[in-house]
């Protein structure tokens, strides 16, 4: 189908911000409702054990409270693991909320007291009082190394490729040798919209719910199956998400809550989080990876050995996709990479932005700039003479590769050629200057999702998906394609999204919305057009009579012949007399074919310069280049916003975030943001932004890939080489601080610190 320049890879700003930044955009918390009673959850302060008792009494004896749902009184459940899991979830049983007296997590909720209004709610909780008998939890990732197990069950094929060659053997001959060990601590999402569901209770019986999610559908499939409820009965709605970065990817217990409370009370009820309550939901595992890497002399991979241990909770195996970068990225005959779990007492882990990659990508990177350094060839040289048009892992060709661009075109933009290669060789004033650089990878995908697309007699055009926008700009991007598909401004575009009654889509994560919400909506715009050149072949004189769609341009509100601009007819011509809208509604999916013979990636090469005052101990990334190749540029603003996010979100990675466990208590401590360190406006500086061109014909029809992720991965290593070059320390768990740069320092120049 043809798709011509009218509003597709222009820098349309945002079509819903002026309802975010005046305040028309609801968010979940927002929705009012008559009769809304208001809940607020009691939390667990052990990490494991039994709840022996629960007095309610001067919870309830406080004016305006309703009532205190425990396990011991809450609405019949089912007792089916498999009736609460979602779309999402990993294998296991799903953690259910109230639904016995075990305690598996700190922070896990105990108990819901509903209220007339939210202070009297929060009040009352405190008055709540639990007696547990308390268990010992096990939270320390090092003291169960040798309990780590390789899951039976795998989240996802392909994460675990087969291993290739005789790895030891090529090992042991490799004249260059680097073995080292990197970790990677816990991470949590903190997006700036806490988590709330407002759960509204209808006289006959219908539960309408407005919450912040990733997925509308997941969500109502989540709560039919669990109450049992019709699918007619359930609407899920989450029009605006202020930020998830993939912790709203499952249904949370805020969800669970406000529906038992609703659908127990017969009234509408409101479930918020606190910002504190955020840290007992799930975040990015903690990793411990070791990477033995073997090269000839000048720098050619002979062998990669790659080895991941993360933590999982007791009831669910989560599995991220940690190693398979190592095996899939540079060509080496022998191979093998390997991941496993080790259960700890924590909730379970979730997806995180870029989840494996950004972790896996880190150690793989940080290894291949040690390599560099032992074997003396330039960080980008190494990878240039690394590279490869194949899929190593599946031994297949990838439908478009332009990483060597980002390469060339990151290194001049940055300046790489200025780069003196001697550790702490560079200095300015009283600081330390360092320059690395770094690989990014992610797979690019295309998943089936449905749409529906509706022209009006007066030529105005519905796009309607249950897909999300959690801040990425999918409202704009959709807008764009329909207006393009149609010729239409886009003022004349109306886009509806976060409704599971709306075509059903999935989740929004993995970075695949853009490429399979935007190729449903785009199939589904394609089949108005087929109508309306049915039409236009009815008219008197039909000037568009038996023409080739694909010899058409659709601009303007005109349809015209391209190799004839003036052979053409208005769109209003066509719209004259239609009494009802043209609808079109599709399924679209991509070739199962085109996914067997070739692999999918976006790629990226991370430029980064960091200074270190060694007076004052400040470490400060100075600037950014990120060079992306992720297909066709839907639009370069919002692309380029969610580029800068996602650097931002790798200098954190690297120098500021980690939720500290206290493994007394088997608690996370640094639960807010006052203590759970977030890069500043102060923490960045210059980010520079390219998108290199490149042509992918073959995963989807619009020739896209996702750009959320693809930011975040290789930018903690690139920073953490650059701070290596700066000050010759080599700081292998992150993030990097001022104590482990000091703690490390040796006496003399020793690249292999």
């Amino acid at each position: 189908m043809s798709v011509g320049t009218n509003s597709i890879g222009k820098p349309v700003s945002r079509i819903d911000g002026p309802a975010k930044v005046t305040g028309r955009a609801k968010y979940a918390a927002e929705f009012s409702a008559p009769d809304l009673a208001y809940g607020f959850v009691v939390s667990s302060v052990v990490a494991k054990g039994r709840i022996q008792s629960i007095d309610r009494s001067a919870a309830l004896a406080v004016p305006g409270v309703i009532e205190v749902f425990a396990h011991d009184n809450r609405p019949s459940l089912p007792s089916s693991h498999e009736k609460y899991t979602d779309q999402v979830a990993a294998p296991g049983s799903p953690f259910r909320p109230l639904y016995d007296d075990e305690i598996l997590f700190s922070g896990q909720p105990v108990a819901l007291v509903v209220a007339e209004e939210l202070e009297i709610a929060r009040f009352a909780a405190s008055l709540v009082d639990v007696i547990y008998e308390t268990g010992e939890a096990v939270t320390d990732l090092d003291t169960q190394i040798d309990k780590a197990f390789e899951p039976p069950e795998k989240r996802m094929p392909g994460w675990d490729p087969p291993a290739r060659g005789d790895v030891d053997s090529a090992l042991s001959r490799a004249p260059n040798l680097i073995r080292k060990e990197y970790r990677t601590p816990v991470e949590h999402h903190n997006p700036m919209e806490t988590f709330a569901s407002t759960a509204v209770w209808e006289e006959d019986g219908r539960l309408t719910v407005y919450d912040k999610t990733q997925g509308a559908p997941n969500c109502q499939e989540y709560l039919c199956s669990v109450f049992g409820l019709a699918r007619d009965k359930v609407r899920v709605l989450s029009p605006y998400v202020g930020g998830a970065f993939g912790v709203g990817l499952r249904p949370n217990y805020q969800l669970f809550m406000a529906a038992l409370a609703a659908i127990g009370l017969r009234r509408s009820v409101r479930v918020a989080l606190t910002r504190q309550q955020m840290f007992t939901l799930g975040y990015r595992p903690q990793t411990l990876q070791t990477l033995i890497l073997g090269a000839e002399n000048d720098g050619r991979l002979v062998a990669v050995k790659h080895d991941a241990i993360a933590n999982t909770s007791r009831f669910e195996d989560y599995q991220e996709p940690t190693v398979v970068w190592s095996g899939a990225l540079y060509p080496c005959d022998h191979s093998t990479v390997t991941s496993r779990l080790a259960r700890l007492d924590l909730f379970t882990p979730c997806d995180m932005r870029a989840p494996g990659g950004a972790v896996g990508m880190y150690a793989l990177e940080s290894a291949m700039d040690e390599l560099s350094y032992a074997v003396g060839v330039d960080p980008l040289e190494l990878r240039l003479k690394n590279y490869s048009e194949r899929d190593q892992n599946q031994n297949r060709p990838i439908s478009s590769k332009a990483l060597k661009d980002c390469y060339l075109q990151g290194a001049e933009r940055f300046g790489w050629s200025k780069r003196r290669p001697e550790p702490r060789s560079m200095r300015e004033g009283r600081e330390l200057i360092g320059y690395g650089m770094a690989t990014g990878i992610w797979s690019a995908f295309f998943v089936p999702t449905s749409a529906r697309a509706v022209l009006a007699p007066d030529g105005t055009l519905e796009i309607a998906c249950a897909t999300a926008d959690i801040g990425t700009g999918t409202y704009t991007i959709l807008a764009q394609i329909g207006a393009e598909m149609l010729g239409l401004p886009l003022e004349k575009v109306l886009v509806r999204i976060g409704d599971s009654d709306l075509p059903s889509a999935p989740v929004e994560g993995g970075s695949w919305t853009a490429a399979s919400a935007g190729s449903a909506v785009m199939e589904a715009c394609d089949g108005i057009r087929k109508e309306l050149l049915k039409r236009a072949s009815a008219t008197s004189n039909a000037p568009l009579r038996g023409v080739d769609p694909a010899d058409l341009t659709w601009i303007d509100g005109e349809i015209r012949m391209r190799d004839n601009p003036s052979r053409g007819m208005p769109l209003s011509q066509l719209l004259l007399g239609l009494n009802e809208p043209i609808a079109s509604e599709v399924s679209s999916a991509p070739d199962e074919q085109v996914l067997q013979e070739y692999s999918h990636y976006a790629h990226s090469a991370v430029f980064a310069e960091v200074r270190l005052d060694e007076e004052l101990g400040m470490l400060r990334v100075h600037r950014v280049v990120s060079t992306v190749a992720a297909g066709r540029i839907l639009n370069p603003k919002t692309a380029r916003s969610q580029i800068l996010g996602a650097v931002v979100g790798g200098i954190g990675m690297a120098l500021h975030e980690e939720t500290v466990i206290d493994h007394r208590y088997g608690r996370f401590m640094n639960h807010s943001l006052a203590e759970y360190h977030v890069p500043a406006h102060a923490d960045v500086h210059a980010i520079d932004v390219v998108f290199v061109d490149e042509q992918e014909h073959r995963l989807n029809p619009l020739g896209v890939k996702g750009v959320g992720e693809i930011g975040i991965v290789g930018t903690a290593a690139a920073i953490a080489n650059a701070v290596f070059h700066a000050t010759g320390v080599r700081v292998r768990d992150l993030p990097i601080t001022i104590d482990k740069l000091l703690e490390l320092r040796q006496p003399t120049n020793n690249h292999a610190a």
